[in-house]
């Protein structure tokens, strides 16, 4: 045998025998698992590390699956913005790059388009009566799908000037809607299209009653992206996504809700996430609140859960980026998780605080 055809049978069989080794576990959070399902997990799931002792919101006899990965033509570019639909019995969320809103039905987990022509969509909630709310990159606006299947304009402009790109979004008890703007879908074509910012940063309100907007916060966030509610709407978290800019904080900034849910005051740093940063977040009724990871390598990847005081509780572990999340299911106790290309979802032992 010569000796090039050995040194290339002796690296195939390291690589097989690397992947035999990946198969059986080598992760000890099991990321290179089998995600068809087909292989068997063993209880307690490897991927949920808990770090703090206090944290009670793992369910012990509960998997980490893949719900969700297309192939083909199928396949997801980059996923965002999930939200319960428990009255429809399914999962939507973005796949902003490709246009498109998808939808993932909880009775046989067939994953459909829900809407073409999604204005790129990235965030989306529901109001209190339940009404889809999209945050839309490529038109630069807020908008409110109505029980008829018709979309109402909430936003596209303050004072005359554009919105950047409208980002994440929150809905207060008293009904109103506070959005994010940081402006990512008008840095390029991949998301949105190439304009210039007309206005800061931000954290708008929108009054549903009155149908007036107000700026809540400009700053200390450079780039304010993800956004939700303590349980008791006394404070908003709100998401730092500067670090993509360079190097700036990767964090959130949570304040207090004042002045009957019309202002904020007391800005602090809530957690610092780098190496990466945070994206999306959620809390849970007992107010903790659950993050997505990543941008700092693999290690990153997955979901943060702190405490109300800030505390890191536990670490769940995911093979890609975890942008956003939400908590759904008939108990809002199943954890969905939009994993860049996949959609990947626990059962978990906390119930959401928000419809999404």
């Amino acid at each position: 045998m010569d000796k090039g055809r050995r040194e290339l049978l002796t690296a195939a069989a390291a690589t097989t025998a690397a992947m035999a080794t990946s198969a059986h576990g080598a992760d000890k959070f099991g990321r290179d698992r089998d995600w068809t399902g087909n292989e068997t997990v063993t209880y307690p799931e490897p991927a949920f590390e808990v770090i703090d002792k206090r944290f009670t919101g793992r369910q012990g006899n509960a998997t980490l699956q893949r719900i969700w990965h297309g192939m083909g033509n199928d396949k997801a570019l980059w996923c965002e913005g999930p939200v319960w639909m428990g009255d429809w019995g399914c999962l939507l969320w973005s796949d902003i790059p490709n246009h498109r809103v998808l939808r993932w039905s909880e009775d046989d987990g067939h994953v459909s388009v829900f809407q073409t022509e999604s204005g790129y969509s990235n965030g989306h909630t529901r109001d209190n009566q339940g009404r889809l709310i999209a945050m839309e990159h490529d038109t630069r606006r807020v908008r409110r799908r109505e029980y008829d299947g018709t979309w109402t304009i909430l936003a596209d402009n303050y004072e005359g000037k554009k919105l950047n790109a409208p980002n994440d979004a929150a809905v207060h008890r008293d009904g109103s809607v506070w959005f994010t703007d940081p402006g990512y879908g008008i840095l390029g074509p991949y998301e949105g299209h190439k304009a210039e910012f007309e206005l800061p940063t931000r954290v708008y309100r929108f009054d549903a009653n009155t149908g007036k907007l107000s700026i809540i916060a400009e700053g200390p966030m450079r780039r304010p992206n993800g956004i939700c509610f303590s349980p008791d709407f006394k404070r908003v978290y709100v998401v730092d996504t500067g670090a993509t800019d360079g190097p700036y904080p990767a964090n959130i900034i949570v304040f207090d809700v004042v002045k009957n849910g019309t202002a904020v005051s007391n800005a602090k740093v809530f957690a610092d996430f780098k190496p990466g940063f945070t994206d999306g977040v959620r809390c849970d009724s007992d107010g903790r609140v659950w993050c997505g990871w990543g941008w700092g390598g693999p290690d990153t990847n997955g979901v943060r859960v702190h405490a109300p005081s800030g505390e890191l509780l536990a670490f769940l572990h995911t093979p890609e980026v975890v942008a956003n999340l939400c908590f759904g299911g008939t108990k809002r106790n199943r954890l969905f998780m939009t994993g860049s290309t996949s959609i990947y979802a626990i059962y978990v032992n906390a119930v959401g605080a928000a419809l999404s």
